[in-house]
């Protein structure tokens, strides 16, 4: 089932209050978090995923079989951080930097 628009902003609200830092150690179980929590979605969408240790923080390795002929079909390879900069100065951010905010009809 397709989920919602309503439903996948709800989904990106839970992975935008993960506040995995990268870039300070105090958030090392944030970024496991986020990892388990992408991990999820691509189990929750029906393929495979597994978390693999990559230096001092997991990589998130997942699959999606094609539904129709997998084995002629084509690979597609998606790429994306689940970890993010510092926040800092937080007196720049108009709103909170974890919580996702609609301004001017964009998330």
């Amino acid at each position: 089932m397709t989920p919602s628009p309503d439903e996948l902003r709800d989904s990106l609200a839970e992975l935008i209050a993960i506040p995995s830092v990268s870039a300070d150690s105090a958030h090392t179980a944030d970024i496991v978090a986020a990892a388990e929590w992408v991990a999820a979605r691509i189990r929750d969408g029906g393929g495979s995923a597994e978390l693999v240790p990559w230096g001092t923080r997991p990589l998130v390795i997942g699959e999606f079989a094609a539904s129709e002929r997998p084995e002629s079909a084509p690979t597609v390879l998606c790429y994306a951080h689940f970890d993010v900069q510092p926040p800092d100065p937080l007196e720049l951010w108009e709103s909170s930097p974890f919580e996702l905010t609609q301004r001017d009809g964009r998330l």
